[in-house]
């Protein structure tokens, strides 16, 4: 099923360089190469899709996968939330409040891939967080951990939040750079 949702673009290309500096609770960082693209078709794939017209909400569920361009989405479940006023979710032709997505989520753009237990994309405020226990940022050898990513997608600044003590280790950001290998890094 093909819906206009530029908002999984911007899901779908969140994984990028994050910053290069180390912080007890959080790191903080520009994302390159984020951007929404609402001009290339968007591919919905799920084993089931339950819409809820009168609640302005279509719920993807099962194996989802969401492909725009050289991006990728795969996750669970992705819920979209229609704006009261915006049409028919049936249709795909509504305005979309916010998407949530849950289960194992992965997000792949050309270079970079991002891992999480659940996201949010809120189109008013063109906020994304993915968050779990565990939310990895990767581009070639570069690694970045945490437990939740805050990206304002028209800036393209980013947060990363570490663990709280206890949940998965020590409360902090863990980030692991190799020099020279990222994509940009090699072009002479």
């Amino acid at each position: 099923m093909l819906l206009p949702l530029g908002a999984a673009a911007g899901l779908a290309m969140l994984a990028a360089a994050a910053g290069q500096s180390f912080a007890q609770e959080s790191t903080q960082g520009r994302l390159s190469g984020l951007s929404l693209s609402g001009k290339e078709p968007i591919q919905i794939e799920s084993d089931k899709l339950e819409v809820r017209e009168s609640e302005n909400v279509a719920i993807f569920t099962g194996n989802v996968s969401v492909v725009q361009g050289p991006t990728l989405l795969k996750s669970g479940k992705m819920t979209v939330y229609y704006a009261k006023d915006g049409g028919s979710a049936t249709t795909g032709s509504a305005n979309i409040d916010r998407l949530e997505v849950d289960g194992k989520v992965y997000v792949k753009s050309e270079t970079q891939v991002a891992t999480g237990d659940r996201g949010t994309f809120d189109m008013k405020t063109e906020i994304l967080v993915l968050s779990g226990k565990e939310v990895v940022l990767s581009e070639g050898d570069n690694v970045l951990v945490g437990c939740k990513l805050t990206v304002q997608m028209k800036s393209g600044e980013a947060q990363v939040d570490g663990c709280k003590k206890g949940e998965s280790g020590s409360g902090r950001v863990m980030m692991s750079i190799t020099p020279g290998s990222t994509p940009e890094a090699k072009t002479p």
